[in-house]
């Protein structure tokens, strides 16, 4: 694998946020005009590596989602943790020790400088990495683990520009590596159980979803100097837009078949005044604290509407800010009917229990004895038992391991992670420009039109 020293690094990542913003005002000029590069390999859809008796891991990043995934990886058969790496001391004495104490192998260690996962990548017992660091890392950590013969498993997002999303894309094809975005949310036990509701025709043809991340956050704020809050406040003050599309995207895009049959085509976005921030900095903080040095721009509330080439709708919003109850949404809309999670309820023309689509059925227990997905119905006890938000988390990890033992493709690709991801830089652009329709690129270059949807695994 070709090193890059620190000069080599910024330098490049220097030049590709040039071409980003570049890529970026020549789609704001011409909205109707998207960028594609030429392919530089073939297509990974349906991409299925070879079958690994045991999946030899690394970790870069531990801190708060990191040091879970350990946990939970720690806990699935066929799968070794081999090495981590944290430019933290602390969080990674921890992960290391959660091991050990567990009577398992202390993995490598890898510490110190940001580019010190170069050397974890030079390993050659690895077979995957899972990247759960800031967002401004994905990117990078992505393509150089691409690059050094590994499979790329990355926290939400998957990239932060137009550019980035391109060149994970080239560099999938080219080394023919999986790079899959974990959006867990799509291993949730009532994600899956619409999917299979979906499959099975239920809801008739699919016309309209919701999703959304509506999750207050401000508290986060508080994080100065490590975890989550430290670096993702900045983002508040740097983009205005949705911030963090994917959790209820996801299962939304997998409903519809996004990327298999059909694809996302252009969106709008708006956003609300951005105040909470800067209120509750000024309440929480200081006067000259650092907090309440930031120029606060991301609205409160933004709401995203999406176009898909068969005509189908999408509003997709984002709110870490109000204080309000959590929701994603997850509104599936079709000829028969309609799901609404948050709270879970169900209404249908044909097939209904109350035969009254006029009224919400809350009882959601017969649905579940019905139409719970077979993974659920596998591995949901232990998914549960494991944990991480209810059992998503580890649900997301056995599947990940399990296809790559016994050969089969990955439940998402790098396509899907590209496609919900870049929602976020196409909103800001949207939302910078008067709510102007955005044209959305297809990262397939085509090939949605004949991929396999998603199916419905164990039925």
């Amino acid at each position: 694998m070709k090193q890059l020293n620190r000069r080599d690094f910024l330098k490049a990542a220097g030049v590709a946020a040039a071409a980003s913003v570049a890529a970026g005002c020549a789609q704001t000029s011409n909205s109707s005009t998207v960028f594609v590069p030429t392919q530089k390999g073939k297509s990974v859809i349906g991409l299925i590596a070879p079958k690994m008796d045991v999946v030899r891991v690394g970790f870069i990043g531990v801190g708060q989602r990191g040091y879970g995934h350990v946990r939970r990886m720690s806990h699935i058969e066929g799968a070794e943790i081999v090495a981590i790496c944290d430019t933290h001391d602390e969080v990674l004495e921890r992960s290391a020790n959660y091991l050990t104490e567990r009577g398992l192998k202390k993995p490598a260690l890898y510490r110190g400088a940001d580019l010190a996962y170069q050397d974890m990548l030079a390993r050659d017992d690895i077979d995957i990495v899972i990247i759960s660091t800031p967002w401004k890392w994905h990117a990078p950590m992505a393509i150089d683990t691409m690059n050094s013969g590994k499979h790329a498993f990355v926290e939400v997002p998957l990239a932060l520009t137009v550019e980035e999303m391109w060149d994970i894309v080239d560099t999938a094809e080219r080394t023919q590596k999986n790079c899959m975005m974990m959006e867990n949310v799509n291993y949730g036990r009532d994600e899956l159980m619409v999917l299979n509701m979906v499959r099975q025709g239920l809801f008739g043809e699919l016309l309209h979803g919701e999703a959304a991340y509506i999750h207050e956050l401000r508290w986060q704020m508080k994080e100065i100097e490590h975890k989550t809050g430290s670096w993702r406040t900045g983002w508040h003050a740097k983009r205005d837009g949705n911030l963090y599309p994917t959790h209820g995207l996801g299962p939304v895009s997998q409903y519809m078949n996004i990327n298999r049959g059909d694809r996302f085509d252009y969106l709008t976005s708006m956003s609300s005044p951005a105040l909470g921030r800067a209120a509750y900095a000024q309440r929480e903080f200081p006067a000259d604290h650092q907090r309440n040095q930031l120029n606060y721009i991301a609205g409160d509330m933004n709401t995203t509407m999406i176009k898909t080439v068969k005509g189908r709708s999408i509003m997709v919003q984002h709110d870490t800010t109000t204080p309000r109850p959590y929701s994603r949404h997850n509104l599936i809309q079709g000829t028969n009917g309609v799901f609404a999670g948050f709270p879970n309820r169900i209404a249908l023309e044909n097939g209904g229990n109350l035969g009254n689509f006029h009224e919400w059925e809350h009882d959601m227990t017969p649905w579940y004895d019905k139409y719970d997905h077979p993974l659920w119905k596998k591995m949901g006890a232990e998914a549960e038992r494991n944990g991480g938000h209810g059992g998503m988390d580890f649900l997301m990890f056995w599947r990940m391991i399990y296809c790559l033992r016994n050969g089969e493709a990955l439940d998402q690709d790098v396509y899907d992670g590209a496609a919900w991801s870049v929602i976020s830089p196409l909103s800001a652009q949207s939302v910078a420009n008067r709510s102007e329709s955005i044209s959305i690129p297809d990262f397939t270059r085509g090939a949605w039109k004949n991929a396999t949807p998603l199916g419905i695994v164990g039925s």
